[in-house]
């Protein structure tokens, strides 16, 4: 018997079982066979290759396919998100991301929870303050600046936010779709360098009329 192949084939079950965790594959041998197949087409595949897209027949950039694409997802995700915190003291995914953070992260300031969660200083303030009316963070005087407050997560925001976990990790597992764990991998480290790119951007705080023209031509972008 070749064991080399037999120990082969047990890393691959093992490998199967621990990224099948929400069963995109049905666990018996056809499911197990796909997952091999597209493991396989996912590290062969070249993403410098074109691709399709809807009215590219017609001129349509890739660019704004990309863009369309992204309000789209985020739109999807939306709604799967307030699936997840239906029927709860959640008014909206805003919230539960804000306590994600916090319970993840720690304290700190106001600013630093916005501008982690990409919102500006009105919108996230109202949602900073939901949260403490709800009795889910708290506030207490920096350690380091007795001027600032710092804000944390509180016992009662972490029961709020375990309640609700399972339907949240259901939504997420839900877009991130029928792809395979490969195309999750590329698609992260693309999302990643589109962050990137972005945050140091949004950091500057360019004021809107001036931004896209402001972006333009400090990055050199070229009109197709």
């Amino acid at each position: 018997m070749n064991y080399t192949l037999l120990k082969e084939v047990i890393n691959l079950l093992e490998n199967f079982d621990s990224e099948n965790k929400n069963e995109a594959y049905p666990s018996t041998l056809k499911g197990f066979t796909t997952w091999i197949a597209d493991q396989e087409a996912g590290s062969a595949h070249t993403f410098d290759e074109e691709t399709e897209w809807e009215g590219k027949e017609n001129g349509r950039t890739p660019e704004s396919a990309i863009a369309t694409s992204l309000v789209q997802l985020n739109r999807y995700a939306k709604t799967y998100s307030k699936s997840a915190i239906a029927d709860s003291g959640f008014t909206t995914q805003e919230d539960f991301i804000y306590l994600i953070n916090l319970n993840a992260f720690g304290a700190m300031t106001k600013m630093e929870l916005i501008k982690k969660n990409i919102h500006d200083k009105p919108a996230g303030i109202l949602i900073i303050n939901r949260l403490i009316k709800q009795g889910w963070v708290q506030q207490t005087d920096s350690t380091i600046d007795k001027r600032t407050k710092v804000i944390e997560i509180t016992e009662q925001g972490k029961t709020a936010l375990e309640a609700q976990m399972s339907k949240i990790r259901q939504a997420t597992h839900i877009v991130s779709g029928n792809l395979t764990h490969s195309e999750k991998m590329e698609l992260i480290r693309i999302l990643n360098k589109l962050s990137h790119f972005h945050s140091p951007i949004f950091s500057r705080n360019i004021e809107t009329k001036d931004l896209i023209e402001t972006v333009y031509k400090e990055y050199s972008f070229q009109k197709n």
